[in-house]
Formats: C-alpha cells, sequence, structure tokens
C-alpha cells in the first residue's frame, strides 16, 4: 500500500488488514519507515521488532504487526548467512552498521523488503503459509519503486553471494502474482497526479498494479443540477431561508449567507473532486479497479478504523478461507 504523503495510506493499509483479516483469516500488517504509524493507529504502545497480534477481525480473524528496524534486519541477516552472533551484535555498538546501509541504501531496501518477503513465504509445519496475507505499508509513492526494484538498487553492490541472493529472492515475489501494489489517493489534483504517474512507472518496472483506494470521499449533499448551480455560484437564498421557515427554523440574514457560502463551497469541492474521479476513470489504460472509503468527520479512532474495513468487505475486499 503505498500514496502520496498525506493521503492516509497507512490508516488504509491498517482498514485493508482488518478486512482480509474477516472471517477467520490471519494477516500481517508490515511498515518499514520507523514512524510506528500502526500503533498510532491503533492506537497501542510502539511496536517492537517481532511480530504481535494487534487486532481481532470480525469473524475470529487476526491482525499481526510487525514495524522492522534495519539494525535489527540487518543482526538478522548477519546471524541467518553468516553466523556472525555476538560479533554482528559488536557491529552494531561500533556504529559500523548504520554506517553501512548509509554507505549503501539499496541495503537498508533489501533488508526491509527482505523481511516482507519471508514473512510471505514462512510456512507452518503442515506446509500451509503462516499468513492468508501480508499487507506492506510502503514508502509514498515518490520513492515507491526505487524501494520495490531493489535488483536495480543492488546491481552494482553485490554480484554474487546472500545479498545477490536476497535481492533475487525480492525481485521474484514483487514481481510475481503474489504482489499487487495498491495506491491510495484523494480527489485533489496533485495526489491523482502522482497516483497517476506512479502507475506508469510501476507499469514501466513490471510491477503488478492493485486497485486504487479513494480515500475520505466527500458526500454529496445536493442533486446534480443544484449542484451545478451552486458550484457556479447561484444559490438563491431566499429559497433558503423560505425552506428554513417551513420547517419553523427561522435564521438571521448573516447566518443565511453563511448557509450559502458553505453550500458553494461544498459545490465547488464536490465538482472538482469529480473532476479528479474522471482523470482516474481515463487515463489508465486500462482503468484501474477502484475503492472509496467515506470522509471519517473528527478523526479515525479505532472504531473508525473498523468502519472502514467494513466499507472495503462491503465492496468486495475478502480472501478465501484457510483450510
Amino acid at each position: 500500500m503505498s500514496g502520496k504523503g498525506g493521503t492516509g495510506k497507512t490508516t488504509v493499509a491498517a482498514a485493508l488488514a482488518l478486512a482480509l483479516a474477516t472471517g477467520g483469516r490471519r494477516v500481517l500488517l508490515v511498515e518499514v519507515e520507523n514512524r510506528q504509524g500502526i500503533a498510532q493507529v491503533f492506537d497501542t504502545a510502539p511496536l517492537p521488532y517481532e511480530e504481535r497480534r494487534i487486532a481481532v477481525a470480525p469473524g475470529g480473524g487476526e491482525v499481526r504487526a510487525l514495524a522492522v528496524d534495519t539494525e535489527a534486519a540487518l543482526l538478522e541477516y548477519f546471524e541467518m548467512f553468516y553466523r556472525l552472533g555476538m560479533a554482528g551484535r559488536t557491529l552494531r555498538r561500533m556504529g559500523a552498521i548504520e554506517f553501512a546501509t548509509t554507505l549503501a541504501p539499496g541495503l537498508r531496501d533489501v533488508l526491509l523488503t527482505g523481511k516482507a518477503k519471508e514473512c510471505v513465504t514462512r510456512t507452518e509445519a503442515d506446509g500451509r503459509p503462516a499468513y492468508d496475507a501480508v499487507v506492506l505499508d510502503a514508502p509514498p509513492t515518490g520513492r515507491l519503486v526505487t524501494f520495490l526494484d531493489v535488483t536495480k538498487a543492488m546491481a552494482d553492490l553485490a554480484k554474487v553471494g546472500p545479498i545477490h541472493g536476497q535481492a533475487e529472492g525480492v525481485n521474484q515475489l514483487i514481481h510475481s502474482p503474489l504482489t499487487a501494489v495498491h495506491l491510495v489517493t484523494l480527489l485533489s489534483d496533485l495526489p491523482v497526479s502522482e497516483t497517476l504517474d506512479a502507475v506508469a512507472e510501476l507499469d514501466r518496472a513490471e510491477i503488478p498494479v492493485g486497485t486504487v483506494v479513494v480515500n475520505r470521499m466527500r458526500e454529496q449533499w445536493l442533486p446534480d443540477r443544484s449542484l451545478t448551480a451552486a458550484a457556479g455560484g447561484r444559490v438563491d437564498a431566499g429559497r433558503i431561508a423560505g425552506g428554513l421557515q417551513s420547517a419553523g427554523i427561522e435564521l438571521a440574514p448573516d447566518e443565511i449567507d453563511g448557509l450559502v457560502a458553505e453550500t458553494v463551497e461544498h459545490a465547488v469541492a464536490v465538482a472538482g473532486e469529480t473532476a479528479a474521479l474522471r482523470r482516474l476513470d481515463t487515463e489508465p489504460d486500462p482503468p484501474l479497479p477502484r475503492l472509496t472509503l467515506p470522509a471519517v468527520l473528527g478523526g479515525v479512532d479505532l472504531g473508525a478504523l473498523y468502519e472502514l474495513a467494513e466499507s472495503m468487505t462491503a465492496q468486495g475486499v475478502h480472501l478465501e478461507a484457510r483450510r
């Protein structure tokens, strides 16, 4: 899950995880930006570098969360492939790990995506996948393809060896049907343009694109004919006052003027969103599947997060039951 900064991608990723877990599934929600965004969305303590249950989904499913720490992932990597153990921890104390990931930024992305890949491919004792789905709260669209296309990032760093093998394994997963990159947008010019640019960039990189999620969709309060007139500033204040009076509501002239101004503002905003939605429907070729999530007044708390997940489920988001 990615999107322009400020579009609510972490919230949408959390709602998607809940929706996919509905009905008894097990889903892992992963973050890689060291922001503790998942903990904030679920209103819980900061997450350690371990998988832990963070929410129960309707129907007995569960969402587990993992905040990937680059240094911890590199230590884990050293232990797995080089058996460094205590030496790896000594390197951490010396600051060598931070130096290595700063010197070779591609290494950081390989470690982060590599941990996600390990979670996707891990199996239980009976051979079943450990998780029915893994939702990765990825970096914003501006650096999404650079983050995901790890083989290119590591081309000059490691031609052979475990790091090369790790990058190749991640690359195969990301370019496979097991992966879909979903993009979150708001219905305004800049987020929509960045979303369309990201779709084109993902297509060029041959990384599968999934669904565009329109977040904070504004509810239209006026019929289409009235909306067009209001967006052009044509609102009959006398008719509004008369309608209110017939309902037993008396307002002062300045209050009527305020209602007229709000009506025009609402109509202009809805008209702009309609135009942005038209771009999403016509510019990608072929058009992408789309989900819409409503604006949540007062901010997203845990209850609202479940409501967003329910909205996703109602729009067809689901997984097959575990066997």
